[in-house]
């Protein structure tokens, strides 16, 4: 359903395969590297702002660090780099807005490396998944072009050289055709995916998890509540959560066109919110609207779509 909406981590901390979790701190201006020796980039955060006056600071005049109350989340990190092995972000103007005039900014992203299965396809290809056991569920999908050397072979290099192609749309039609399957095929080309860079010759890029019967997941439209009641003696271990919209239909009944056009939408505080709430309890009730959670998408209908499983107290 969406790319945050699978993250194991149960199936992660029996296979002991988590990684500890990283943080990576540019300064405005600069391209900020994330990387993972080991399965696939999952952003738990990412804010451009200043909360200290000393990171970043040098050579500025204390009238540009002075202010540390400045804080902005940053989505598109989420969206371009969940589900890479290796992610290169040039952070100018990657904010989608100035948090705070006349103060020098830095970017602070905070990862974790996660196991994954992952797919890539060339143009005109079609890419095949498969779980040996449990059911598919899409991490992460691009097409475009975000390195010069995948699939390459026999092509000019005018045609390799924007590294900053990402498609739109890749991850709903991707989910569509292969979320809760055991095995699902998905063709490569620009008649599924919205072409995001004419004259790049483009890959699909697929990184997805096989799912255990055992996970749950709750939708709850915005300016609505659920409540996430585990077993007695089990307790509440929230996996990932997106506050936002990743699909056309869900949560769509007597809104306009124009409140669900927008299906890349993703809050980066979401799992945060949703843990602090409910990790550990037997039941909690989460509240869902603008005012809880950061906005992503203005004159966007959002939900929140919550992936969780009840563990032993």
């Amino acid at each position: 359903m969406f790319d945050l909406g699978v993250f194991l981590l149960t199936l992660l901390l029996n296979s002991r395969l988590l990684i500890s979790a990283e943080t990576v701190i540019t300064c405005d201006g600069f391209v900020q590297h994330l990387s993972c020796d080991s399965g696939v980039i999952h952003v738990q955060s990412a804010t451009c702002g200043r909360t200290s006056s000393q990171i970043c600071s040098v050579g500025r005049p204390q009238s540009e660090t002075a202010n540390v109350q400045c804080s902005i989340d940053v989505p598109v990190v989420s969206k371009r780099c969940n589900g890479q092995r290796e992610c290169e972000l040039n952070t100018q103007g990657l904010a989608p807005q100035d948090p705070c005039y006349g103060t020098y900014k830095y970017y602070t992203t905070n990862y974790i490396c996660i196991p994954a299965e992952t797919s890539v396809t060339c143009h005109g290809g079609y890419s095949y998944l498969k779980c040996e056991n449990g059911k598919i569920q899409i991490n992460a999908a691009n097409y475009g072009r975000t390195d010069k050397i995948t699939c390459s072979e026999g092509r000019p290099s005018e045609q390799l050289q924007n590294t900053n192609c990402y498609s739109p749309n890749a991850l709903a039609p991707v989910s569509k055709s292969c979320n809760g399957l055991e095995s699902c095929e998905v063709f490569a080309t620009h008649t599924v995916f919205t072409d995001p860079c004419v004259g790049t010759y483009k890959y699909l890029a697929i990184s997805y998890f096989c799912v255990q019967p055992a996970v749950r997941s709750s939708v709850i439209c915005e300016h609505a509540n659920n409540t996430l009641i585990c077993d007695h003696g089990t307790v509440i271990r929230i996996h990932s959560a997106n506050y936002g919209r990743t699909d056309s239909s869900t949560c769509s009944t007597g809104r306009p066109a124009s409140q669900l056009a927008k299906t890349d939408c993703y809050a980066s505080n979401s799992q945060a919110i949703a843990t602090n709430v409910c990790e550990r309890k037997n039941r909690c009730s989460l509240v869902v609207s603008n005012g809880i959670f950061s906005d992503p998408c203005p004159n966007t209908f959002k939900y929140l779509y919550v992936l969780y499983s009840c563990i032993s107290n």
